[in-house]
């Protein structure tokens, strides 16, 4: 009888994978076949395209699942590759979601005003402490990017939504681009940007900032 039809992986399979694969595979070994599953499952996959992608036979995949068999780390590997993850993430358990109860409410117009010579910010989700967002509704004053002492750039990543009114977005590395009610951006925000309002009212948008 060979490994891939040996029993079920045992505590020994994670000393061999460590050995084979150069990588520490930590804690007690879990169900194989559940979490071989349940990583198909989250992408969509049938066991046709799983085994597909792993360059493993329906059946195999089929047995590893359902516990069947104990695979080779040469087939550990391809479904490894398959699923782009390490081997060792397959005897990794899913991270566990706590059941957090965090949240606030902010009126319209309730929130903490901070004003620029080129916007007004208002702070939003003000009283949630420890965020890994910012959000906040800006109006935008300025009409010309000479109005602005240089580029705008800070730490994270930024999204923004015109509200109303039609601005123009200006990036360090990309074209401008005139943007309307409805349309929105996704950029990294250590490249420099501005923006500024090109209707004839002042423009307003959502501004969300990642933290950290």
């Amino acid at each position: 009888m060979n490994d891939q039809d040996s029993p079920r992986t045992d505590p020994k399979s994670l000393i061999r994978i460590e050995r084979e694969s150069g990588e520490t595979v930590s804690g007690e070994p879990l169900d194989l076949g559940a979490r071989v599953r349940e990583l198909r499952k989250a992408k969509g996959w049938t066991l046709e395209q799983a085994a597909g992608r792993a360059g493993l036979a329906r059946s195999t995949l089929s047995k590893i699942e359902n516990g069947q068999m104990s695979p080779t780390y040469e087939a550990l590997k391809k479904l490894a590759e398959g699923l782009a993850i390490s081997v060792p993430q397959l005897f990794t358990p899913p991270a566990k979601l706590g059941a957090g109860g965090r949240m606030v409410v902010t009126e319209a117009g309730a929130g903490t005003a901070h004003a620029t010579t080129t916007y007004e910010h208002e702070l939003l989700a003000e009283r949630l402490t420890a965020k890994k967002m910012l959000p906040y509704r800006a109006r935008v004053r300025a009409r010309d990017v000479e109005e602005f002492d240089g580029w705008v750039r800070h730490e994270g990543e930024e999204f923004l939504l015109v509200l109303t009114g039609v601005i123009r977005l200006y990036t360090e590395f990309y074209t401008p681009v005139e943007m309307r009610r409805g349309d929105s951006a996704y950029y990294d925000a250590t490249m420099g940007h501005n923006v500024i309002s090109v209707s004839q009212e002042d423009a307003t948008i959502l501004w969300v900032t990642s933290l950290g």
